[in-house]
């Protein structure tokens, strides 16, 4: 059993440090609770304003910002899941999300392959890199960015190294079928539990409905937060195979033949 906790709130655009004040606030309280990791929406710290973030915000201020991020941590002593903007390229700045463990130390970096939306895709480069698996906390945990949890392909290339817990920060505004119908398929489908932080509230014209959740690798609903900010909390439990009815579908499916067909 693995316990977790998911942040659900109103980001501050830009406010970099009302944002930060936020994170370790639920970091407290989820350490208290007795949760060994948090989860916190795409681009929290930032805001999800990818225009804004693009023109105003410059690479010094993310790396002081993942500096504290680690600190909290630290402090805390639980693992952490944040996404920023990523650092500078050649090629420009993608968006990233993180795992640090219960010192700080990042085990995980996922840069965003599946961008969404004509602003996105004008303020950010993709990734190309498959989402990146490691063993913490007695799991297999695996990493993803909002739209990127509703391809099955990418849920498949985590779930193919191992995965069998997906951490995924969102910023999902107005499509419940995301995390009615999609996120349910991803996990029954590929036997991996998967637990996806949302914003709510307004940030600067979108409103975000919140609808945070932890699901099971069956598909049910382990947590579930409404519309409002919220600390999510969920034990989620170890692994388990395909029951003696299944499903089947990682042993069943015929790989070779379906990329093929592709």
């Amino acid at each position: 059993m693995t316990r977790i906790a998911l942040l659900q709130a109103q980001a501050e655009p830009l406010d970099i440090g009302a944002n930060l004040a936020a994170v370790e606030r639920a970091a407290a309280q989820a350490a208290e609770a007795g949760a060994e990791l948090l989860l916190t929406p795409e681009l929290f710290v930032t805001g999800y304003v990818p225009a804004r973030i693009r023109a105003e915000v410059p690479a010094e201020a993310v790396r002081a910002a993942e500096e504290q991020l680690s600190g909290i941590a630290r402090e805390h002593r639980i693992s952490m899941v944040h996404s920023l903007p990523g650092p500078e390229s050649p090629g420009g700045r993608g968006i990233a999300a993180v795992l640090t463990d219960q010192q700080g130390q990042s085990l995980l970096r996922h840069q965003k392959v599946q961008l969404f939306g004509p602003e996105e895709k004008s303020a950010f480069v993709p990734g190309a890199e498959r989402p990146p698996v490691a063993e913490h906390l007695g799991r297999r945990i695996g990493l993803l960015i909002c739209y990127e949890a509703e391809f099955p392909e990418m849920v498949r290339a985590a779930v193919a190294q191992g995965a069998d817990l997906l951490l995924v920060p969102t910023a999902l505004s107005g499509d419940r079928a995301v995390v009615e119908i999609l996120l349910p398929a991803r996990a029954r489908e590929s036997r991996a539990a998967i637990a996806y932080a949302n914003h709510c509230g307004r940030e600067e014209g979108l409103r975000f409905d919140g609808a945070s959740v932890v699901l099971d690798a069956d598909g049910s609903v382990l947590s579930r937060a409404g519309e409002q900010p919220d600390l999510l909390l969920a034990q989620v439990p170890a692994p388990a195979g395909p029951g003696p009815e299944g499903p089947w579908y990682l042993e069943d499916r015929r790989a070779d033949l379906h990329r093929r067909w592709l």
